[in-house]
């Protein structure tokens, strides 16, 4: 069979949609990878001091300087307005936020092109942490979230413990385990 004219690049730019929505959802990460506890080898992070990083938050927090937080333990989740599965994390990243206030701190930091939206996106789904957007990409350059959503929880000494990529119904128990081995 032959293809000639528009014919041809009407299943050529078909072809390339439909691969490019393929790996737009993967790069999601709904269900790409449990923990990455220390020791996984999965990501370069684990085991290793965590980036300092501050960030203007953009629902009513003030400055968020990672540095501030040392002696605590920290939940950082990188995400995107864009991401199926941040809608599914954030009311449970909010519990976790609810129920551990004072003990653990928690930021959403958004990888957006653009900040609009990242407020609303946060109202949406209930976030009540502070939420930063990282213009520029500086912050991931350091952290390198393989996917979104992915969430790294910290010990009290600022060393990177679990990594999460992705995220999947339930994950939220694990998270909670691996938080209440580090207080």
């Amino acid at each position: 069979m032959t293809f000639t004219g528009s014919k041809f690049l009407s299943t050529k730019f078909l072809t390339t949609g439909i691969l490019a929505a393929g790996l737009a959802l993967g790069a999601c990460g709904e269900g790409s990878g449990a923990a990455t506890p220390e020791g996984g080898g999965k990501h370069p992070l684990v085991g290793n001091p965590a980036p300092s990083f501050e960030v203007d938050s953009l629902n009513g927090q003030g400055k968020v300087s990672f540095d501030k937080w040392k002696g605590k333990v920290v939940y950082v989740d990188f995400w995107a307005t864009w991401c199926e599965p941040c809608k599914k994390s954030f009311p449970k990243i909010q519990e976790l936020y609810t129920k551990y206030k004072g003990q653990v701190e928690v930021v959403g930091i958004s990888e957006d092109d653009e900040s609009s939206g990242i407020k609303e996106f946060g109202e949406q789904f209930g976030a009540k942490f502070p939420l930063g957007w990282d213009k520029g990409k500086e912050i991931a350059g350091k952290w390198q979230p393989k996917s979104m959503p992915a969430s790294f929880v910290v010990d009290k000494q600022g060393v990177v413990r679990f990594v999460h990529l992705g995220y999947h119904d339930g994950e939220e128990a694990e998270i909670e385990k691996e938080i209440k081995s580090l207080l």
